[in-house]
């Protein structure tokens, strides 16, 4: 049985290690395929690529594109794509754009509490104020003192309702499936498990992602508990929707899960790398 690991992060955007780094600790986890999906961004790819080339570690091309659909953030993972492929560049140059002007936002609600210098801070998490994300916020707070962990830091001040929290409005969802489908990939729903949504706002949300020509979601990731491998199996089940699987790694330091340590996907459920040449 193939290790496939599909979801996970370099410092290209909020990962901590450079995309050699990643396809290093994938191949010595056991992993058989990878991708690298970084946020909103494929800069990374060619180095994921020639990495993983180097250490007979299968790779396909990958990113993770943020949307905002009922007045959420969501997360669409890009699967074998062509990371050359015009709509899909410019596609995420736009949906990159603000990102900037967010960090100073949250920076700015920050410092209104007493916690200053906190763009400055998250810059040097990042080095590109074009991919700063609330990651890069958590580090910096941690780094300082004023939180133990990254998950203490989003509890107490970036999710809605606290002080740092910031909404940014991202691509569509029929935008991102759009630009997967030009780039010859596969659109995938990430982590559903993460998505606070109702039983009736979730139906609404995968009817329309299968009305787009979606066709399979993370059912095994490092951001769902157990329990609810089962309970997105039978989503799947139910909308035949293919499953993925990928440990959403970041760090050595943060992540729950390291690369290639997850179960396999339940019984009866078709990977999404079913058709692949691998």
């Amino acid at each position: 049985m193939l290790n496939v690991d599909l979801h996970c992060h370099s410092n290209i955007s909020d990962g901590t290690l450079a995309p050699a780094a990643v396809a290093a600790r994938a191949k010595a986890n056991g992993v058989d395929v990878w991708a690298l999906t970084d946020h909103d961004e494929i800069s990374g790819i060619a180095a994921a690529r020639e990495a993983a080339q180097a250490l007979g570690l299968r790779h396909i091309g990958g990113v993770e594109i943020s949307i905002t659909w009922a007045g959420e953030t969501v997360h669409v993972v890009g699967l074998n794509i062509d990371e050359t492929s015009p709509s899909l560049v410019k596609g995420l140059a736009a949906t990159r754009h603000g990102r900037e002007q967010r960090g100073r936002d949250i920076a700015a609600q920050l410092a209104a509490i007493g916690i200053p210098d906190a763009f400055e801070g998250a810059l040097r998490h990042v080095g590109n104020p074009d991919l700063m994300s609330r990651t890069h916020f958590a580090r910096y707070l941690v780094e300082i003192g004023v939180c133990a962990d990254s998950n203490e830091v989003f509890r107490r001040y970036l999710v809605e309702g606290k002080p740092g929290y910031v909404p940014h409005r991202w691509a569509t969802l029929p935008l991102a499936v759009e630009w997967i489908a030009e780039a010859g990939g596969v659109p995938v729903i990430a982590h559903p498990g993460r998505y606070k949504f109702s039983q009736l706002a979730f139906g609404e949300l995968f009817d329309e992602f299968k009305q787009l020509g979606g066709n399979a979601i993370e059912v095994v990731t490092g951001s769902h508990t157990p329990q609810q491998y089962e309970e997105y199996a039978k989503v799947a089940r139910h909308y035949g929707f293919m499953g993925s699987r990928g440990s959403d790694f970041h760090s050595p330091g943060e992540s729950r899960i390291d690369l290639g340590t997850l179960p396999p996907l339940p019984q009866g459920i078709k990977p999404v790398w079913h058709d692949w040449d691998l």
